[in-house]
């Protein structure tokens, strides 16, 4: 998401060199997030799209606009309490929010706690690899594990878990295999991509002997994935 957001900058343009260059400057959409009801679930992903929305459309409003911006957004079940007490305390000058940053933090942990990271956890001892590329599944995996509570030893054995049997067996039984779970993905990666690599090359030769009419030579297939 940071790298995203730091494109859509750029994007942007670069500010007074960009007014001295006489170019305007693009108009960037940003899509405001979905009305938040307190599900624990949708809390993880309601704070992201605030986040973002907040950096690229709302930096230069008051603290007081979006906080209100951000309430506003929140609505249905027991969110509509949470957000009716905090505006009261707000009014009152029980409460004071420096930053919109801490509002958010405090919905997310109320809303996501326990919750949410039995969430992540169920989704996290799901998903597998599949007919995906390493690439793909690393990604969804570290998506997924983002907020799941999981580090360390257990997080490298959920992701082991998950990569399909021919390219863990490799990385298990390679002389140094990875320990930490940067060097699983690091490693799982460049294997898996080497393999499809061989296919590609081994299914050229084969098509490539078919149109010569010549016999293709006997060798032995590796079956990672």
């Amino acid at each position: 998401m940071q790298v995203q957001i730091q494109a859509l900058l750029a994007a942007g343009g670069g500010g007074a060199g960009g007014a001295e260059r006489g170019t305007a400057r693009p108009k960037v959409e940003v899509a405001t997030p979905a009305i938040f009801n307190g599900e624990a679930g949708k809390v993880g992903g309601f704070v992201t799209a605030c986040r973002l929305y907040l950096r690229m459309k709302m930096r230069e409003a008051t603290v007081e606009e979006q906080v209100f911006w951000v309430l506003s957004h929140v609505q249905g079940g027991s969110a509509d309490i949470w957000k009716e007490n905090v505006m009261k305390e707000w009014e009152a000058g029980e409460t004071e929010y420096k930053t919109a940053e801490e509002l958010l933090t405090c919905l997310k942990k109320e809303f996501g706690g326990g919750e949410e990271e039995s969430v992540k956890v169920a989704e996290l001892r799901k998903i597998e690899q599949g007919g995906k590329t390493m690439e793909e599944f690393v990604q969804e995996f570290k998506r997924t594990a983002r907020g799941s509570g999981y580090e360390g030893r257990p997080l490298v054995e959920e992701f082991k878990r998950g990569m399909n049997g021919g390219i863990r067996r490799k990385l298990i039984e390679a002389e140094n295999p990875p320990t930490s779970i940067e060097n699983w993905y690091r490693r799982a990666t460049a294997l898996d991509r080497n393999w499809r690599e061989c296919r590609r090359e081994e299914e050229r030769l084969r098509g490539k002997n078919e149109a010569t009419g010549s016999a293709p030579k006997q060798e032995q297939r590796q079956n990672l994935p």
